[in-house]
């Protein structure tokens, strides 16, 4: 490195690389650090999650991404201090100094409060949370057709996945269809297609970020593939063998008998954003953000950006931009003109997201979405689906191994990723050690007619 402005980069996903991508002509030094060496295109990171992709598919070397730049390294390192007023990031083996620093560090999952839930109740954020969701799904399966008890292998089938937003529809219309066709003739002793799928939503409809009827159209889709959608319905315990429920309206709680729980049902800043926070002086907003200004940076630290899922921007004075994957891009963009505006000694622009829609899957031929202002819902929006989300995988590769992946499950059902991994055999619970309805008489015996 010679003594070109040095510019520190946090964090390798959607901001982060876009950040450097937008600095390649730039004459600066950028150093980007990312505790994994790996680009993830999280978009698709439910379907490694379900057996349709390999993690490989949708993950990308940064160092083969930005090796044609010439002005960018790669670190691999954990970050656990950034000293704002002495310019200095600390990682776990060495310090380094910048002039410029982009925070991109992304988000984690938010569990309100119990921290306890997030052992039984994977969320989906990273490669491993994938694979652990994957070992657990098919875990089930097996464990269920091991288990001479028909009690265990009801709730050994019964998946519960908390949240309907887009990751948790696009789970549940996914493991619809692993039970109804993937695995429809490959056990002996259990009917995968008797498994039940259960969607809790605090809301009247999944996906209510949406305008109508597209909330409306997604729980029908739903609903069309199995999947029991319970709504106004928010949870109150989750455990080794049930979750414990409670629905707006009613005075008692009910539970569902699981050994499967998955968690889609909210998102918090990345653990630095405290650090950063309390250096500022600024008030956290909504799932510990950080506030900046119209231009990404911080305000007592103009040359430091936050980004994506980590930045609380009010956009328009409309409230804070979601934690999406083109927001992120965008904002990497932005911050990267700020630089060199900065070099060039021009003023900098306030940033402003252009909003060319938003989209979420929920199964074969279903979706909704809208772009352009245009609402799209069935077979149409799956197709655009489809196609944004291939055309903007990191690498050609990639897209490519996708796209035949998803042709073969297209013609076959199949999903050619089902392996269980880094994980125990599951293993099958006995009777007495199953608290039941009958030996717990605090919870009453209520199924899913509250739905």
């Amino acid at each position: 490195m010679n003594s070109n402005l040095q510019i520190v980069i946090l964090g390798g996903g959607f901001a982060g690389l876009q950040a450097a991508r937008s600095l390649r002509r730039a004459n600066v030094d950028l150093t980007i650090i990312d505790r994994r060496n790996f680009h993830l295109f999280q978009p698709l990171l439910y379907q490694v999650a379900t057996g349709e992709l390999s993690p490989a598919n949708i993950s990308a070397p940064l160092r083969a991404l930005l090796r044609k730049q010439k002005n960018a390294r790669v670190l691999l390192g954990e970050v656990q201090v950034v000293d704002l007023n002495n310019k200095v990031v600390c990682l776990t083996d060495r310090e380094i100094a910048y002039d410029y620093l982009i925070v991109a560090l992304g988000s984690v999952h938010h569990y309100f409060g119990h921290d306890d839930w997030e052992k039984i109740a994977p969320g989906l954020k990273t490669i491993e949370n994938a694979t652990e969701i994957r070992r657990q799904l098919l875990g089930a399966f097996e464990a269920a057709e091991r288990s001479p008890n028909p009690d265990e292998i009801r709730d050994l089938l019964t998946f519960v996945i908390v949240g309907g937003g887009p990751t948790g529809c696009e789970l549940a219309g996914a493991i619809a269809e692993i039970a109804r066709h993937t695995l429809k003739n490959d056990f002996r002793t259990i009917n995968p297609a008797d498994a039940r799928i259960v969607l809790i939503e605090p809301s009247e409809y999944p996906l209510d970020v949406y305008a109508q009827p597209l909330p409306g159209k997604a729980a029908q889709q739903l609903q069309r593939l199995g999947v029991e959608v319970i709504s106004r319905t928010r949870v109150t315990g989750i455990h080794q063998t049930h979750v414990e429920l409670l629905t707006e309206g009613k005075e008692q709680a009910w539970r569902i008998n699981t050994r499967t729980v998955l968690w889609a049902a909210g998102v918090k800043a990345s653990p630095i954003a405290a650090s950063l926070l309390r250096q500022t002086e600024l008030t956290s907003a909504r799932g510990g953000r950080i506030p900046v200004q119209n231009d990404t940076s911080l305000q007592s630290h103009p040359n430091v950006f936050v980004l994506g899922d980590l930045a609380s921007f009010n956009h328009d004075e409309k409230g804070d931009l979601p934690g999406l994957a083109p927001v992120a891009t965008q904002m990497g963009a932005h911050a990267a003109k700020c630089i060199i505006a900065d070099l060039n000694e021009r003023p900098r622009t306030a940033f402003h997201y252009r909003d060319r829609g938003s989209m979420a899957v929920i199964g074969r031929y279903s979706a909704v979405g809208v772009i352009g202002g245009w609402k799209f819902y069935g077979f149409v929006a799956w197709f655009l689906w489809l196609a944004v989300h291939l055309m903007y995988i990191t690498m050609f590769r990639n897209r490519m191994l996708v796209l035949v992946q998803w042709g073969w499950t297209f013609l076959t059902h199949d999903r050619s990723a089902r392996l269980i991994l880094d994980g125990p055999t599951p293993r099958i619970p006995q009777l007495a050690e199953t608290t039941g309805w009958d030996n717990d008489p605090a919870m009453p015996h209520v199924e899913s007619t509250e739905r």
